[in-house]
């Protein structure tokens, strides 16, 4: 039986997310309905994807019987309100990263789905991809030897777009790009949680963070370096260096398609989309979405790929990097 998704949100990402949907057999991913504030962009967005209902409220797609999971692409200070809505209703969910404005907030999504006992994800999609899977492989079989530095970067000058600049829309680097070099960085590591973070960087007129330097020092003197930018174009690519050699993720660590191995490359394609995307190599998010479906087929809460404990961790650690730029949202000041 195919899992049935709704769709919250009927953005430029969740337009990426149905399109990704379809690259995969319809016998095990359908798409059932689609929720927006506006009912007519909603309406739009199902006529668009052929999804056959379209709702004009959160509220509609939570009451809805026949939806397994939500796929939540809204913009970050709507995360926790529209994951507590869904799993308030029973619905399993993919929330958007980052999962949420804060720890504070992420604690809350994860106590929610405990309490009613729903599987919950942060879409980090970068996890799945066939090269980060290679990655972990790699790393587990020694391949490099001992870890003992990774670097991770990802930046572009995006301050023109407003969910990108705008406190009140979750703007700031760290949430939006940072997420991905520091999950990375968890990823190798994983999951363990560093013994300090000193954070340099600036913010932009608007009071969030343009650009970010993270330097984490793991046990055994390892090290790490995560850096991201609204400000300026970064190599946007990793690099995990060990005892042995050398794993390099080259120009797209977020949404990847090849690695080197000291110096040798392999290359992963990713399928065809059928219509045009708004993100590069966006059909990729169809591997977060089989690995929410094998998830639920064994009855998981979580994802072993992508634990409640790393966007914990992620989450803590970008809440005090932010303290040491001096960059707050209102969310910060709720008790």
């Amino acid at each position: 039986m195919a899992t049935r998704w709704g769709i919250c949100s009927a953005g430029k990402i969740s337009h990426d997310f149905s399109v990704a949907l379809r690259t995969l057999s319809p016998e095990d991913h359908e798409i059932v309905a689609v929720a927006a504030r506006d009912l007519q962009h909603a309406e739009e967005f199902a006529k668009k994807h052929n999804i056959p209902r379209a709702y004009g409220s959160y509220d509609e797609l939570a009451n809805a019987p026949d939806i397994d999971v939500v796929y939540v692409g809204t913009i970050h200070p709507y995360h926790l309100t529209a994951g507590k809505l869904f799993m308030k209703s029973k619905k399993n969910v993919l929330i958007e990263k980052p999962l949420a404005m804060n720890s504070r907030e992420v604690e809350e999504l994860i106590t929610a789905a405990r309490d009613n006992s729903v599987f919950l994800m942060e879409a980090i999609w970068t996890r799945f991809f066939p090269v980060s899977l290679e990655v972990r492989r790699l790393l587990g079989q020694g391949e490099v030897g001992e870890v003992q530095m990774v670097r991770a970067d990802l930046g572009a000058p995006l301050t023109h777009i407003p969910r990108f600049s705008e406190k009140n829309l979750g703007g700031g680097a760290l949430l939006d790009l940072g997420i991905y070099s520091l999950q990375f960085i968890l990823m190798v590591f994983n999951g363990e949680r560093p013994e300090s973070i000193h954070t340099t960087g600036h913010c932009i007129d608007t009071g969030v963070d343009g650009t970010a330097v993270l330097v984490l020092k793991f046990s055994g003197n390892r090290l790490a370096i995560s850096t991201c930018s609204i400000t300026m174009m970064l190599s946007c690519e990793a690099v995990i260096t060990g005892t042995k050699g050398t794993i390099k993720v080259p120009n797209n660590m977020w949404c990847p398609t090849s690695l080197e191995l000291n110096g040798k490359e392999m290359q992963f394609s990713l399928p065809e989309p059928g219509m045009p995307l708004n993100l590069k190599n966006s059909t990729g998010l169809r591997y977060e979405a089989e690995e929410v479906r094998h998830c639920l087929l064994k009855g998981l809460k979580e994802s072993p790929g992508m634990p409640w404990a790393h966007s914990s961790l992620a989450a803590e650690l970008i809440d005090e990097a932010r303290r040491q730029l001096g960059v707050t949202y209102e969310q910060d000041n709720i008790q």
